[in-house]
């Protein structure tokens, strides 16, 4: 369904007391647990998140605005609801919150407690409460940061003119200063000196490591230039000399691949304009071209391809004779999430994260980290890419489980590396392990284990013994250490998991699918050239879906659900564009700005012939109540 009604005619469908705020505790709050009713006088917005969602990231960076407009009368609070089974963990939890500059008080919810009672569906959710505590709106997915604005400012105005504006203190408390020279590296590589090169991602810089690993010869970057920095990669010596840098970067934050020079530490912008990409399609000239959180960089032939973690593809830059002549283009992804190979165009990927480049050049492996996967790409006969899945089975099954590639499990990798001999090791992040893939027998093993997040690692040989070992970067140790490669590997037998998400009761044959979308204060549904919403459904399995898969233009749909299968999970996309209306005529200039609202849904559903025959989304709408 979708309105053009006003935010106030939002408010006024239905009025719902907000649930209490209930986990296992609280961070940036100074010990301090907080309720409702610290709350009460300020308008409080609830962000559901998972420090493993690149999405949730975004949405971080969409409120770091709305939080500074309305400092006196606004409180963010951050419900961390986790996916996997690491994310659960409260230490790890407290590493991220200072990860990514979380600046606002942190409720701690391993056991799903608060995001159940708002019935939160999918990472991320905003929920909007009032000064009087009751729910306003429930969006789901980015690009809400204006509209959430338009909205606090309504609410404040409102609940001024009303007496139920009492600004309280911000409960916010930062905690202590970190002490340490690298703070949450991402990516690293070495160089033919023996020196080595880190992305020093939480303090926005590039280090440059003499070989003893903690010497800095060089840093680049900081506030400003880089931010969070991640994937970083030599262009080669033709490359170098034709460009004039010596250091390829994907500044994720950013949006933007650059290049550094050693000789003057200038850096350069290469591809992305330093704003995100909204479309999750484009190409064209590379400094034109909007990007989404590059994460790492790998050759294939002469084209770099780009993990594009923030669209859930690869991408390829094709550089130019000078540093502003390069060209972008999407070669693998549909930008849809899940695990689907086959020719690049029609793959699915889910926040690749980590590249490299086989021996013979004719491959890139690939750690594509939500679905806790290994895969591979190569050049097919004609041209284009095609993509492998070697270890992995989708969104939601993650594990440390060795042996057959078939069942073993990783949890979300980071990084992967090629080996001499031509096994793959995958740094396996929220497992702390080190991981080894052989090609040639289809084993999965085990290399190392108690590490602290790796995120990467690099193959050194041993100057003294001549022998193979790992450069590892740890990431939540905040360095880079040094694993020797056993002779013979552990096959580790550890548990499987699934998330765990409350499934969705749905009856047999058909389902209206139906998503809320009010558009802000002061846009409107531009209908100028055609219907400016989509909808993408799919399943898993596939044979749940009798009917109704597929993209079209809308917001409802009528599915079909297959009887006798009893569950699965149903793979929901869905876009909005709304742009500024005229204020007293409500029409939309030619010149107006536009923006664009997005969401993934990964539903899973049980087949119940008692359930209610409606599913109702919110892109951006009322929160259903009780």
């Amino acid at each position: 369904m979708t309105a053009e009604s006003t935010t106030s005619g939002l408010r006024a469908r239905v009025r719902v007391r907000a649930p209490e705020l209930v986990g296992r505790g609280w961070l940036n709050t100074g010990g301090r647990s907080l309720s409702l009713a610290d709350l009460r006088g300020r308008v409080t917005v609830l962000d559901f998140w998972t420090f493993c969602c690149v999405n949730c990231l975004h949405v971080l960076d969409e409120l770091r605005p709305v939080e500074a407009r309305f400092p006196d009368a606004l409180t963010i609070i951050g419900v961390h609801s986790p996916k996997f089974e690491h994310e659960a963990d409260a230490d790890a939890l407290a590493a991220a919150v200072e990860r990514y500059a979380v600046h606002h008080p942190v409720l701690d919810d391993p056991e799903l407690v608060t995001w159940k009672a708002y019935a939160a569906r999918a990472w991320p959710t905003l929920v909007v409460l009032d000064p009087e505590g009751y729910v306003v709106a429930s969006m789901s997915g980015e690009g809400h940061g204006p509209g959430l604005a338009a909205l606090v400012a309504e609410l404040i105005e409102e609940h001024r003119a009303k007496g139920t504006l009492q600004p309280g203190d911000d409960p916010y408390v930062p905690p202590p200063a970190p002490d340490t020279a690298l703070r949450f590296p991402g990516k690293a590589v070495a160089l033919p000196d023996g020196s080595f090169v880190v992305s020093d991602t939480a303090n926005h810089q590039v280090v440059h490591l003499e070989d003893d690993l903690e010497t800095e010869r060089a840093r680049w970057g900081g506030a400003g230039v880089f931010n969070e920095p991640q994937g970083v990669l030599p262009p080669g010596a033709e490359l170098s000399e034709r460009l004039g840098v010596d250091l390829l970067v994907a500044d994720s934050v950013n949006h933007q691949l650059k290049g550094i020079r050693f000789s003057d530490g200038s850096v350069h912008a290469l591809a992305g304009t330093g704003s995100q990409l909204r479309e999750r399609t484009g190409g064209g000239p590379a400094l034109e071209q909007p990007l989404s959180t590059p994460w790492d960089l790998a050759w294939l032939g002469d084209r770099l391809l780009i993990a594009m973690a923030g669209t859930h593809q690869l991408w390829a830059w094709t550089p130019g004779d000078t540093v502003e002549g390069g060209r972008v283009e999407v070669v693998a992804g549909t930008s849809n999430e899940g695990l689907v190979d086959g020719p690049g165009p029609e793959a699915w990927f889910a926040q690749p994260s980590g590249l490299t480049t086989s021996a013979s050049g004719d491959r890139v492996w690939v750690a594509d980290s939500e679905t806790s996967a290994l895969r591979s790409v190569t050049t097919g006969p004609d041209g284009a890419l095609v993509v492998e899945t070697h270890v992995g089975t989708g969104l939601f099954d993650f594990g440390h489980r060795d042996g057959d590639a078939a069942g073993a499990l990783f949890q979300h990798p980071l990084g992967v590396t090629e080996l001499p001999d031509g096994t793959v090791a995958v740094s396996d992040t929220y497992n702390g392990a080190l991981r080894r893939f052989d090609p040639s027998s289809g084993q999965v093993s085990t290399l190392a284990q108690g590490l602290a997040e790796p995120s990467d690692a690099v193959v050194e040989t041993d100057p003294d013994t001549g022998e193979t070992r790992l450069v590892v970067v740890e990431s939540a140790a905040h360095r880079l250490t040094r694993v020797p490669l056993p002779s013979d590997a552990q096959r580790v037998d550890g548990p499987a998991h699934r998330t765990q998400r409350p499934a969705t009761p749905l009856p047999a044959g058909e389902v209206a699918l139906e998503v809320t979308f009010v558009p802000p204060p002061g846009q409107k549904l531009d209908r100028r050239w055609g219907d400016p919403t989509r909808l993408d459904v799919s399943a898993t399995p596939d044979a749940l879906l009798v009917s109704g898969a597929g993209r079209a233009e809308g917001l409802t749909r009528t599915l079909v659900l297959r009887e006798g299968i009893g569950s699965g999970t149903l793979h929901i996309s869905v876009q909005a564009a709304a742009c500024d209306g005229d204020p007293v005529t409500g029409e939309v200039p030619e010149h107006a700005a536009c923006h664009l609202f997005q969401q993934d849904w990964g539903i899973p559903v049980v087949l119940d012939p008692a359930a209610g025959a409606t599913l109702t989304l919110d892109l951006r709408g009322v929160h259903a109540g009780e």
